[in-house]
């Protein structure tokens, strides 16, 4: 536990603290956010903010991490490093995709095949990687099966598992990115969701298998460390959050986006709760589905009759309710709350799987 508040305290101060030199630098270097979608209230608001933050909450999360290892003795582990790593390589991902707007100063960046063959080599890396390093239990970081709150069904095989893992990890990171078009929307929703882990990573922990096997344990590699790298994010997205919060001084960019999925995705693999992740993160699984729907049904309509339908104003679904006239922090407010309400759910199915076991 003192490892995780340390780590969580550290991580928290240098965001708070170092943000704001971030964005005096970012505005004396002129790396301000282009116009993405002209009309609306919140893109014009965002014209010329520093965007590219994303950064400040990565290097905050790693140095907490390594400055909590370090106080108390801890010793690194092998997940802990892997799921900072898929946050790190995403993050540089997104870093090139920010840096070549700012340059052109439109909304266009990596090409979208570029950018996703970066988020493929990110994580295959990942998912290969933690399908090794046993430690003295023969415990890896993952196993080759799908999970819900346990492993479930039989093993996928190497091949088979990594694609999977890659989809799983695209889809989160891509899915945060898409929500994080308001100020604070997808820094906040992702709080919670952090939060989760370190409840769940602390309960893995107490009723770990490797000492005492029961029908109540969990056979997690490094149930700890899960939780003190969520409680490093979660304090770099606290600090940071102080400065996004609307009107936001600083925007995360794809540089931060593409990391906090990869971040949750990471975790969910490494705690073996991949499926259970679509259930704490579901405030990004509904936007991402209306982006999903809007362009599936204005495509098969134009199609068929030759004028597309859309079925929101705009998307993702923030967007529809900014045009529809909500003020963007009821949209925000409103949106936190729902994905407590997800994260609660997530927690109570997690929850009571283990006391009907």
């Amino acid at each position: 536990m003192t490892t995780i508040l340390v780590t969580a305290g550290v991580s928290l101060l240098l965001a708070l603290f170092g943000t704001p030199l971030i964005i005096k630098l970012l505005r004396k270097l002129g790396y301000g956010q282009p116009i993405r979608v002209e009309g609306l209230k919140s893109a014009e608001t965002k014209r010329g903010t520093p965007t590219m933050g994303g950064a400040v909450m990565v290097l905050a999360s790693v140095v907490g991490y390594l400055v909590g290892h370090l106080t108390t003795s801890d010793p690194i582990t092998a997940s802990g490093v892997l799921v900072l790593f898929v946050m790190t390589g995403l993050a540089v991902v997104g870093f090139i995709d920010d840096l070549l707007k700012i340059f052109r100063q439109t909304s266009v960046g990596l090409r979208s095949s570029a950018k996703l063959g970066g988020q493929i080599l990110v994580g295959a890396v990942f998912a290969y990687e933690v399908l090794g390093h046993p430690n003295s239990y023969d415990l890896t970081p993952a196993d080759a099966h799908l999970s819900f709150l346990h492993d479930f069904g039989p093993a996928l095989g190497t091949l088979p598992f990594v694609i999977w893992i890659v989809i799983l990890i695209t889809g989160a990171s891509n899915a945060v990115n898409l929500t994080d078009g308001l100020d604070g929307l997808a820094t906040g929703a992702t709080v919670l969701v952090l939060a989760a882990y370190v409840l769940i990573g602390i309960w893995q922990e107490r009723n770990d298998c490797a000492p005492f096997p029961s029908p109540h344990c969990y056979p997690i590699r490094d149930p700890l460390d899960m939780a003190v790298v969520a409680a490093a994010v979660l304090g770099a997205c606290l600090g940071y959050l102080w400065w996004n919060a609307p009107p936001a001084k600083i925007i995360m960019g794809d540089t931060g986006a593409l990391a906090l999925g990869g971040v949750l995705a990471g975790l969910a693999v490494c705690t073996k709760t991949q499926l259970l992740l679509a259930i704490l993160g579901g405030l990004f699984v509904i936007i991402t589905m209306s982006v999903i729907i809007q362009v599936s049904v204005f495509k098969v309509t134009k199609f068929r009759t030759g004028r597309g339908i859309r079925v929101f104003k705009i998307s993702p679904l923030h967007n529809h309710f900014e045009m529809v006239g909500w003020a963007d922090t009821t949209i925000v407010i409103r949106f936190w709350l729902i994905s407590g309400l997800c994260v609660g759910l997530g927690l109570g199915i997690f929850y009571a799987q283990w006391l009907s076991t």
